[in-house]
């Protein structure tokens, strides 16, 4: 595989980015975590985080070495990462009500707070976040974009696996891919 980029799986938070790095590492990709957070019942498979990537503003001496492989990172920090390198991000979409659902539910397991902002409130940032980075990411010439749903892959996993092995080069494992998506796991399910 082409070691020139660095490959991140990107979207909202719940919105099945974790899915994507576990069809990624099944399918011969290196993965970057820490693995500092660990599975619980909310991700049973793991989240595949790296806690530095949270201060890529301020630290970005982890970068070099993430080219070749593949990193989680919610959208919200995509615009600033440095223009110095490029990027293939996969960018995870989910219906927006199952997002929230999924939030709430995870907030609800952890006894935190369900309350600081509303569904409609949130419906509508997430709205407008979502239609700024897309616009963003269109102005980008160090970054390619590959838009993926969530829903629309666990209905056809092989037919989106296919999708982004094709967007990474062609060398990735399909039918692994595919093995480690599990409907089980969708929960948070809205008509």
């Amino acid at each position: 595989m082409d070691g020139n980029y660095v490959t991140i799986v990107s979207g909202l938070p719940r919105s099945g980015t974790s899915m994507m790095m576990a069809m990624l590492q099944a399918g011969g990709m290196e993965v970057l975590t820490d693995e500092i957070r660990k599975a619980d019942e909310d991700n049973p498979g793991g989240y595949f985080e790296f806690e530095r990537v949270k201060q890529v503003k301020e630290d970005r001496s982890w970068l070099p070495g993430a080219r070749g492989k593949v990193i989680k990172m919610i959208s919200a920090l995509l615009d600033k990462l440095p223009s110095s390198h490029h990027y293939k991000v996969v960018f995870m979409e989910r219906n927006i009500d199952e997002v929230l659902a999924s939030q709430m539910q995870m907030l609800v397991r952890r006894g935190e707070p369900t309350d600081a902002v509303g569904d409609d409130e949130m419906r509508t940032l997430f709205h407008k976040h979502l239609r700024q980075m897309r616009e963003w990411l269109e102005d980008q010439p160090n970054f390619a974009v590959l838009y993926v749903s969530y829903n629309d892959t666990l209905e056809k996993p092989r037919e989106n696996s296919e999708k982004v092995n094709d967007f990474l080069g062609g060398t990735l494992d399909v039918d692994q891919m595919v093995s480690v998506v599990d409907k089980g796991l969708y929960r948070q399910r809205h008509s």
